[in-house]
């Protein structure tokens, strides 16, 4: 990073003009101060020689001093002086990073103590703490590719989840680093930040290579690639279950070494590559990289802007112009008064007055109470419909929710109404909802979900001779026989089948089973392989 002198100059250099007014000041307050001057016309020079009083030689300052160093500093604040540049609007003040973790047998060798994977997680948590509340996701590959986490900030919960992995919990073996690349670019493509992504990995595939340098050739104003090379170039035998060894079909042992030729050659195609290093070198050099990315593409960004930093000047100004009140200098009272008199406020705004109001926006002082949890006073105070819904969601009042969100004719205002509708159980009029909300946003995942879900809540017509059916065997439970035993008639009761979607009761039964974050995973990266392979 450059030093801030370097960058240092002023975003209005034109307003330093006005400096200027400070040497004519002098001039005229030195004319008019020269009373020889004034009146030599009038009076005998041998006669006023003897008039006037010579005044002491001892400087003090004097209200002209005041004047021109307030022009001074005035100036240079309005000139704008600044080093820093602005951040776009929305954006995080840590550039967003996905990491690409194999998780392909091989991430299992020993040349790494104690393996390659564990001293990989070992690598990713050290790079969390660098990050500092950075916005990070994860996601895994073998033969298949699948998110662990998307973007947060939470280490807590990422850590949960990085501990869990191991390589026994991908469905699909082989390594397809070209399919995670394409996954993790669709899933980047709504992303306002340009991020990174950094692939962890003992090698990348010849045939992926292509797929690297089409992606680098065509998004390096957008996306940038990071790799780090886990392993050793001597290799390492692959553990596997039972703390044994990984063989060919001749009963070898296979030794798994890191590919360094085809790190290599990710330089030809400006994607920087890395090995792991014992130290934190190789962490430090992935956030410097990660943030440069960021800046680098901001910078080419013409709505970047440079931070005002002339505000800073206005404490200096308003110390100085205390001394304006000093006994024997010139106060104007009349305007004075009238000044306060205009910034009175009325007796009904003092009732209401609020020290955030000085501060804070109204909308400001809302997100304030609802990260506090006073749901309800942030609700009085958003004035953007959607965050007053939310406010108002949270305390409780669907109704008032409902009528919030109704005001915006947005996506976002559309897909909330169908959750609240859906709270109050209206489903009819939340599918319709949602569906207003795909309309204007169709590939908006989370509202295609719970339109799915409610339209399956939806009671459905039954058949009136199923109904009939139904009453003679009232509360059988599914695939049991009960028999007749008045009369001794023998009637068997008809057997009721209960007809469930095998997807929906995956689903039901993935909410509620108690499991560890390695099996729901598992279970997870095994349902969507299933999907896919489907599809």
């Amino acid at each position: 990073m450059r030093d801030w002198w370097a960058v240092a100059h002023f975003i209005q250099p034109e307003w330093l003009w006005i400096s200027c007014a400070i040497p004519l000041l002098y001039l005229s307050f030195h004319f008019h101060s020269d009373v020889r001057a004034r009146w030599k016309r009038y009076i005998d020079p041998e006669l006023l020689d003897c008039l006037i009083v010579s005044p002491k030689k001892r400087w003090r300052i004097r209200p002209i001093h005041m004047i021109s160093i307030l022009i001074a500093l005035g100036a240079l604040a309005m000139a704008g002086p600044t080093w820093r540049r602005e951040q776009p609007p929305f954006t995080e003040d840590k550039a967003p990073l996905v990491i690409a973790l194999d998780l392909s047998p091989t991430m299992n060798a020993i040349d790494l103590d104690p393996t390659r994977i564990e001293r990989t997680k070992l690598k990713l948590r050290d790079l969390l703490k660098v990050r500092n509340g950075g916005r990070t996701a994860l996601f895994v590959y073998a033969g298949s590719t699948h998110m662990v986490l998307p973007f947060t900030t939470d280490n807590s919960l990422f850590d949960l989840y990085l501990d869990s992995l191991s390589t026994s919990l991908m469905p699909s073996a082989g390594k397809d680093s070209a399919k995670a690349l394409q996954t993790i670019e669709d899933f980047l493509k709504d992303e306002p930040v340009p991020g990174t992504i950094l692939f962890v990995t003992d090698g990348i595939e010849s045939r992926a290579l292509s797929a690297f340098r089409q992606f680098a050739s065509h998004n390096e104003d957008r996306n940038d690639i990071l790799v780090i090379g886990v392993g050793t170039s001597r290799g390492g035998p692959v553990r596997t279950s039972g703390n044994r060894f990984l063989n060919d079909a001749s009963g070898r042992r296979i030794y798994a070494k890191l590919d360094v030729n085809a790190l290599r050659s990710l330089s030809s195609m400006d994607i920087s590559a890395t090995t792991l290093t014992l130290d934190d070198d190789d962490i430090h050099w992935v956030q410097r990289r990660v943030q440069h990315h960021l800046q680098a593409v901001q910078q080419r960004d013409s709505k970047t802007r440079w931070i005002n930093e002339g505000y800073w000047l206005t404490i200096p100004i308003a110390v100085i112009a205390v001394f304006w009140f000093r006994k024997g200098w010139t106060v104007r009272w009349t305007s004075t008064a009238l000044t306060i008199a205009l910034l009175i406020p009325s007796p009904a705004e003092i009732l209401n007055f609020s020290w955030l109001d000085l501060w804070l926006t109204p909308d400001q002082q809302g997100r304030y109470f609802y990260e506090k949890g006073e749901y309800q006073k942030a609700a009085g105070h958003y004035q953007d419909p959607i965050w007053r819904g939310l406010a108002l969601a949270h305390s409780g009042d669907n109704e008032g929710a409902l009528d919030a969100f109704a005001l915006s004719d947005s996506a976002e205002g559309w897909y909330n109404q169908g959750n609240v509708l859906a709270q109050l159980r209206r489903y009819p009029e939340a599918v319709q909802a949602y569906r207003q909300a795909l309309a204007q946003r169709p590939a908006w995942h989370e509202a295609q979900e719970n339109l799915a879900l409610i339209q399956s809540l939806i009671a459905k017509p039954k058949d009136k001779d199923k109904d009939e059916e139904t009453e003679d065997s009232p509360n059988l439970p599914p695939d049991e026989v009960k028999f007749d035993e008045q009369g001794k008639k023998g009637k068997l009761a008809k057997i009721q089948q209960l007809k469930v979607d095998p997807a929906k009761m995956a689903e039901i039964w993935m909410r509620n089973i108690q499991t560890t974050p390695a099996d729901f995973l598992r279970l997870r990266f095994a349902m969507q392989a299933a999907q896919e392979r489907r599809q």
